[in-house]
């Protein structure tokens, strides 16, 4: 494993990117969306500040888990997602898996757009 990861949302950037960045850099997709809100009842709670809760995307759990067990090998962690609005919303879940996990300490996570 890598010093550095790199987490893109497909997998055929995935591929391409590997080409460029070579062997200093694991590079892993999240297969789109990772996470959305709970179900109807329970997605937002009133009583805690309007606080939303989300459950992870059941058909990308497999590609999830490979990021969390990356990003625990990882000293820098590059979120690299489209610039738009899922591409933000898709980097930032990521992050807070990462800090729910309490995965991030001393290290770097960076986001940029590609």
């Amino acid at each position: 494993m890598s010093q550095n990861l790199l987490i893109v949302e497909s997998p055929s950037k995935a591929k391409t990117l590997k080409k460029y960045l070579g062997r200093g850099f694991d590079i892993l997709a999240s297969y789109g969306h990772v996470r959305d809100l709970e179900a109807k009842e329970g997605a937002v709670d009133p009583a805690d500040n309007f606080h939303m809760n989300y459950a992870l995307v059941e058909k990308n759990k497999k590609h999830v888990d490979a990021i969390v067990k990356a990003v625990g090998k990882a000293e820098k962690i590059d979120r690299a997602t489209d610039p738009d609005r899922e591409g933000e919303a898709r980097a930032w879940h990521l992050g807070e898996i990462r800090k729910g996990k309490k995965l991030l300490k001393n290290k770097k996570l960076l986001r940029f757009e590609v």
